[in-house]
């Protein structure tokens, strides 16, 4: 299955990638509308996969992979989705559109590898346009980011059942992250920016590795980032922002039994902090998937109809 299986492969490449990178200088507060840098800010996404899905491998490649062809065309039609919300953005915008960066994917000419990328990058996208939702002032520009958002779902969606034959609804709520959570997850892959482009008030926070990449409920990882000390806590983002907290101690920290299923991010806190916020942020996000089979998600939704009742 693609997403437990290969989901590793797009994270470990991130890690080994260029070194993360500031769009620009961060702006001043106040410095810009806030609908214009967060606008910018989902536009700075959308040229990322913009430029993820032009490298879609070869008709050859996925024959070869033992997919049918229809697959790869899927990919291409999400692609022209995504050239045409960089469009949209652009032109709302206008002159204060920010401009196309320099990205490195890494290896993504197997389809394994990309459709394991495109499963980490979609998940994304759904988390950064929930996440900044709240902040949106302008109604009509809610809507629009809205209507982009229930596109991204869909395509995640469609990348985790079609493609890579998991759920394509693992949880009964999306997991939302900030500003500069969404950057920190976004950065390995951005090697250099224009300069002229707008100044965004995001920075991207250290690295964060979990290992297994991919672990399941209850089980010990091994947790890697610099700054990294015995006492610190490891917090758990999931469905609807719902969190939970666990202490690393020699490197090692468990998956709490809150994490159900769905897209997980993990962040590393400061030495006596347990509330997620970017003050408190050691190292992270890191992302992963919790999948269950068909039969395993019926039955949890089973036990917890019952246990309501």
């Amino acid at each position: 299955m693609i997403g437990t299986k290969f989901i590793a492969m797009a994270l470990a490449a991130a890690s080994v990638i260029a070194a993360p990178v500031e769009l620009t200088k961060r702006a001043a507060p106040g410095q810009a509308d806030i609908d214009t840098v967060i606008l910018n800010y989902a536009l700075t996404l959308e040229h990322l996969e913009d430029a993820f899905y032009q490298q879609v491998p070869s008709a050859e490649a996925f024959q070869q992979a033992g997919f049918p062809s229809w697959i790869r065309n899927r990919f291409v039609e999400i692609g022209g989705h995504e050239k045409a919300h960089v469009d949209f953005l652009t032109k709302v915008l206008g002159n204060d559109a920010v401009a196309a960066c320099t990205y490195n994917f890494g290896d993504i000419s197997k389809p394994a590898a990309f459709i394991a990328t495109s499963l980490l990058l979609e998940g994304v996208g759904v988390s950064a346009y929930l996440g900044a939702a709240a902040n949106i002032t302008n109604s009509a520009y809610l809507t629009a980011a809205a209507s982009i958002l229930t596109t991204e779902a869909r395509h995640s969606s469609w990348v985790q059942s079609a493609a890579g034959h998991e759920s394509p609804a693992a949880s009964a709520f999306d997991t939302p992250t900030n500003f500069n959570q969404t950057y920190s997850l976004a950065a390995p892959l951005i090697t250099s920016c224009p300069e002229g482009n707008a100044a965004l008030p995001v920075v991207a926070f250290p690295a964060l590795t979990l290992s297994p990449a991919s672990p399941k409920v209850g089980e010990e990882v091994t947790v890697t980032a610099e700054g990294l000390a015995d006492g610190q806590k490891l917090a758990f983002i999931t469905g609807a922002g719902m969190t939970a907290v666990v202490a690393v101690q020699g490197g090692k920290a468990k998956l709490p039994e809150l994490v159900q299923g769905g897209r997980t991010y993990a962040v590393l806190l400061k030495e006596g902090q347990e509330e997620i916020s970017d003050a408190n942020t050691v190292a992270g996000p890191a992302s992963f998937d919790i999948f269950m089979t068909a039969e395993a998600a019926a039955a949890a939704a089973t036990e917890a109809r019952q246990k309501s009742q």
